[in-house]
C-alpha cells in the first residue's frame, strides 16, 4: 500500500492543524471557517477541496472538504493524516431510516455499516468488514456536547452507502429492520482509515432527508441546524 502524499491537497504539514473538522460540502466548510474561526486562512482550493486553518477559542483547527462518497473521502482523510491531522470529526448530513429520527435531528454514529468491495477491498485485500467505529473518546465528547446544546439527537448505527440515488423505501426498510437509524456516505471510510492509521475520529450528522418518505430539510433550517452542529463539534474538539 502506498503512503499518502499531499498530491490533491496542496498544503504543507504546518498548514494543517492536529484537530480537523471534515465535511463533504465546500460551502459548509467555508461557512464554518467564516462564522467560527479567528483569522481563517485558505490553505487549499485545488480540485475544489477547500481547506481552511484558523483558531477557535485559541485552539488551532482545520476545516476541510472531503467530497462525496468513500473513494473521494478516503483520499482526503489519508492526505490530511499525512499532513499532520490526529483527530477528525466528520460534520455531515444523513437521511433518516426510522420515524423516531426526524428531519432536523442530529445523529451521532456508534458504528457505520458498509458494503465490502470498492476502496475497502483495496485496503484489506479481501472482502472483509473492518472496525468501522468511532474512537470512544470522540464519541463520548460529541454525546456530552450534544446534551449541553439542547438539540434533539440520536446515538446509534448508520449505513454508509455510495449510491445516493439507489436509496429508497425498500433500502430504508431493509436497513431499519437491522437496527440502523440513518444513511450517509463517508463515515465508514473515516472510521476504517482512522483505526488503520492510529488517529482518532468521530462523526456528527444532521438529518436532512428521508429515503423512506422523500422529505427534505429546507435551506433555512439547514443553515440554522448546521451552525448548532458545528458548535457541538468544535466544543467536542476543544475538550479532546
Amino acid at each position: 500500500m502506498r503512503r499518502a502524499v499531499a498530491g490533491h491537497i496542496k498544503a504543507s504539514p504546518g498548514d494543517i492543524a492536529e484537530k480537523v473538522i471534515v465535511a463533504g460540502d465546500p460551502g459548509r466548510v467555508r461557512f464554518i471557517a467564516q462564522h467560527f474561526l479567528e483569522e481563517p486562512r485558505l490553505v487549499n482550493e485545488n480540485r475544489g477541496l477547500l481547506v481552511y486553518t484558523g483558531k477557535y477559542n485559541g485552539m488551532s483547527i482545520t476545516v476541510a472538504t472531503h467530497g462525496i462518497g468513500s473513494s473521494s473521502a478516503s483520499l482526503v482523510f489519508e492526505e490530511l493524516i499525512a499532513l499532520g491531522a490526529k483527530l477528525m470529526i466528520r460534520l455531515g448530513t444523513c437521511g433518516s431510516l426510522t420515524p423516531s429520527v426526524e428531519i432536523g435531528d442530529l445523529v451521532i454514529p456508534t458504528v457505520a455499516s458498509y458494503y465490502p468491495g470498492g476502496p475497502y477491498y483495496q485496503y484489506y485485500g479481501e472482502l472483509a468488514c473492518g472496525p468501522a467505529a468511532p474512537h470512544f473518546e470522540v464519541l463520548k465528547a460529541l454525546i456530552e456536547e450534544a446534551q449541553k446544546g439542547g438539540s434533539r439527537y440520536h446515538v446509534g448505527p448508520v449505513i454508509s452507502s455510495d449510491a445516493f440515488y439507489g436509496e429508497g423505501p425498500e433500502f430504508a426498510e431493509r436497513w431499519s429492520k437491522r437496527g440502523v437509524i440513518a444513511v450517509e456516505m463517508e463515515c465508514s471510510a473515516l472510521f476504517v482509515i482512522s483505526h488503520m492509521r492510529g488517529v482518532k475520529a468521530g462523526a456528527l450528522l444532521l438529518t436532512v432527508d428521508s429515503p423512506a418518505h422523500y422529505k427534505r430539510l429546507e435551506p433555512e433550517g439547514l443553515t440554522q441546524n448546521i451552525k448548532a452542529a458545528a458548535k457541538i463539534a468544535l466544543e467536542a474538539l476543544r475538550r479532546l
